[in-house]
């Protein structure tokens, strides 16, 4: 079996596994697992590459175990009457992966197939943003909560309540939380202590309101678990309550006592106590904070024409959004132009010239082709770009958000003999080759113009005896050490369409590992049901191209027969890497977002936050982002679409509570601070000669409180006396 690391950054997870902890990867088909009676260890028989069957004894067999559908989703796709696929999952297209069978209703997760946790996160969002292009005469808006006026604690001394979790046994099993509740009762400024089994939970939380009314309390103390992600919990129970969110102290006793000192259960309360007086005396400093409000201008900026700039600007247009679409090619459609069917045999050009045309007739989608951005400025809500409009004219827009869809290059080989020689070409060569060629597809693609059509050199199919395709050409080597995802599925198509036209031609696929993830996976199995042969190599004996008296023979090591095969072919195709755009470095320095180590951009996090960045207001889909197919570009597209909407239905924008801020005073105009924060969200007034914060750029990460040698800056709840007064009841 193969490795399937085909997620962004999953080959670097294989080759930590391999390098920092010793795991080996073991290509092997499982036979048998028996257990020795006598040790009640596991024997596992396995067949290798080279047929030989190895039997080792383990400790332990952990199996990774397949998805399936169930009963179900066959039960509610009857009830809300739609379709399944042959699967039993949800059907759907392409070019409509959150939509089912019937209009108005959408899908994400796995009910519409196995996948991972980016791509359900992302279907979620994209699904959003699906229901919404449907509501147009409901816009959406946003939702406030009313809450009670804020107390005014000015001149009042702390009354401080401690609240302490048991959090069922997580803490109770090693911290004597009785002991610790009478502990907390005993410190100064105190007036409340209690402890809960779950202090999270909804009756907990009536609980905290309670008190904090019934004991006047204007300062909070909960010690639990971690901020993390319970922080917000409580800050919204003082709010509830009428108080600042930000008199509020968080005293982190499980992950940081109970779980690491379980075997020293007196210690653990004791220092369980010291976190909870730390606590105390910080929040006894605390004062009430506030959040800037930053206009919003409702309109966006989506760089990049490609198919999942369209999509984006499509969905943020059916929502009432003026969108500025930027496009640096004369056309839209990037790298689609050159995709002419899908894996299932869906056409594409009919759906791409449908799309273009709805963009183009759209009346409130700004299009600007030939056109790059030359400068963007702001913050979110308020971002203004300079854009190079060609023959040296330029346009000043202004925007509230930015989605980032410039998409990525194919590879151009320069092994192999491509570029050398006619009879070596490249997949997407191949493709537009096979979609000139099926008479299905013939009128679409003579519509179209595409670049490479005239650099295709004239080879007459129906001649060719064999194809061989060889997989990983420019992908998962030292230059480029990650997979492109899509080359896997681009082989089989193209094999599927060879074998479709010319039944008698021999087709053979040279690959590392078959990433054929999900579904695909039945159209590896059809592929090789229908004669296509799959060789696989390993990465120190890559298939070798020679040139003998004008036959192509490609040489490659059988790792079944241990012996070197000569295969004469008429045709090799090489299914060349998806790398990113050489324009990314300087867009990323201009918007203030990452890349990754290679050269692709860099989300705020893989899982939860796959389309957003670090920077607020900032949005990727496509392959800008990674390499992926069309299915997931529009769905990512989508989902890019939706999330910024979240910024574009409200009013206006809070920034950040506990942000940096200047004491001009002490302020010498430096600059060291502009250049190490990582958010950009500093300045240096050039007519003041002091530095000035970005309040809607400031994370609050305080680095650059540490790095100012003149002590001129400070972070909100974090002030020197706060700090300094837990440090020193320890």
């Amino acid at each position: 079996m193969d490795m399937r690391a085909y997620g962004k950054d999953f080959d670097k997870f294989v080759e930590r596994a391999k390098n920092d902890y010793n795991a080996k990867f073991i290509h092997a088909r499982i036979s048998s697992i028996e257990v020795i009676p006598d040790t009640e260890s596991l024997i596992i028989g396995y067949a290798t590459d080279d047929g030989k069957i190895k039997k080792e004894e383990f400790e332990l067999v952990v199996l990774s175990v397949g998805l399936i559908s169930t009963g179900k989703i066959r039960e509610t796709a009857g009830k809300l009457n739609i379709e399944l696929n042959e699967y039993g999952f949800s059907k759907s297209t392409s070019f409509t992966p959150v939509s089912t069978s019937r209009k108005g209703i959408f899908v994400a997760g796995t009910f519409s197939g196995p996948k991972d946790i980016p791509e359900t996160v992302m279907e979620a969002s994209g699904s959003v943003s699906g229901a919404s292009s449907l509501l147009v005469e409901l816009p959406i808006k946003e939702i406030k909560e009313e809450l009670p006026q804020e107390i005014n604690i000015e001149g009042q001394p702390p009354r401080t309540g401690v609240f302490i979790c048991r959090c069922g046994i997580n803490i109770a099993a090693t911290v004597d939380v009785g002991e610790a509740v009478k502990y907390a009762s005993t410190l100064g400024g105190v007036v409340h202590a209690q402890e809960f089994m779950f202090a999270c939970s909804q009756d907990s939380q009536k609980s905290i309101n309670e008190k904090i009314k019934e004991k006047n309390l204007n300062r909070v103390v909960v010690a639990a678990c971690t901020p993390r992600t319970h922080e917000p919990l409580f800050q919204k129970t003082l709010q509830d309550s009428g108080l600042n969110p930000y008199l509020f102290e968080f005293a982190n006793i499980r992950e940081q006592c109970s779980w690491v000192h379980q075997n020293e259960k007196d210690s653990a309360t004791r220092k369980a106590c010291d976190l909870i007086r730390m606590a105390v005396y910080k929040v006894r400093l605390s004062h009430p904070l506030s959040k800037a409000t930053l206009t919003i201008n409702k309109k966006a900026l989506v760089i990049g024409g490609g198919i999942a700039g369209m999509i984006a600007s499509l969905d943020l247009a059916s929502q009432g959004f003026e969108v500025h679409l930027v496009e640096k090619e004369a056309d839209l459609g990037g790298n689609f132009r050159h995709i002419h069917y899908t894996l299932n045999d869906e056409e594409t050009q009919d759906f791409l010239t449908s799309l273009i045309q709805k963009v183009k007739s759209n009346k409130i989608i700004n299009l600007y082709e030939k056109s790059e951005i030359k400068e963007i400025t702001g913050c979110v809500g308020n971002f203004r770009t300079l854009l190079d409009t060609g023959n040296g004219k330029e346009k000043e827009i202004e925007h509230g958000v930015v989605i980032v869809a410039t998409g990525a290059q194919e590879y151009e080989p320069t092994e192999y003999f491509y570029g050398q020689d006619d009879r070596v070409i490249t997949q997407r060569q191949l493709e537009e080759w096979l979609a000139v060629n099926d008479k299905k597809l013939e009128v679409s693609v003579k519509s179209q113009t595409s670049q490479s059509d005239s650099q295709l050199p004239n080879i007459n199919f129906r001649a060719l005896n064999t194809v061989v395709m060889i997989q990983c050409v420019g992908s998962r080597d030292e230059e480029r050490p990650y997979c492109s995802r899509v080359c896997c599925t681009q082989a089989i198509k193209n094999a599927l369409k060879l074998v479709e036209l010319y039944p008698k031609l021999n087709v053979y696929i040279l690959y590392r590992d078959m990433r054929s993830y999900g579904i695909k996976e039945l159209y590896y199995k059809k592929a090789r049901e229908d004669g296509v042969i799959f060789i696989r190599y390993e990465e120190d004996a890559k298939p070798e191209v020679q040139n003998d008296n004008g036959r192509l023979n490609i040489k490659i090591k059988d790792l079944i027969l241990d012996r070197d095969l000569i295969i004469g072919t008429d045709l090799l195709v090489l299914s060349s890497g998806i790398i990113a755009n050489k324009g990314n470095k300087n867009l990323s320095q201009m918007l203030k977002v990452p890349l990754n180590a290679d050269g692709f951009f860099l989300e705020a996090h893989v899982k939860l936050r796959p389309v957003d960045f670090a920077t607020d207001g900032i949005f990727v889909c496509g392959l800008a982002h990674y390499p992926k197919d069309i299915s997931e570009a529009i769905t990512q597209a989508k989902a890019a679409a939706a999330r910024a909407m979240t910024i574009l239905t409200k009013e206006y924008l809070l920034a950040e509570s506990k942000v940096s801020e200047i004491r001009k005073e002490r302020c010498s105009g430096c600059g060291l601070c502009v250049e190490i924060c990582p958010y950009k969200a500093l300045e240096i007034d050039e007519k003041a000669k002091v530095a000035v914060v970005n309040e809607g750029l400031c994370k609050g990460c305080g680095a650059c409180v540490s790095s100012c040698r003149s002590n001129a800056i400070d972070l909100k709840g974090f002030m020197d006396e706060q700090i300094l007064a837990a440090l020193e009841v320890v």
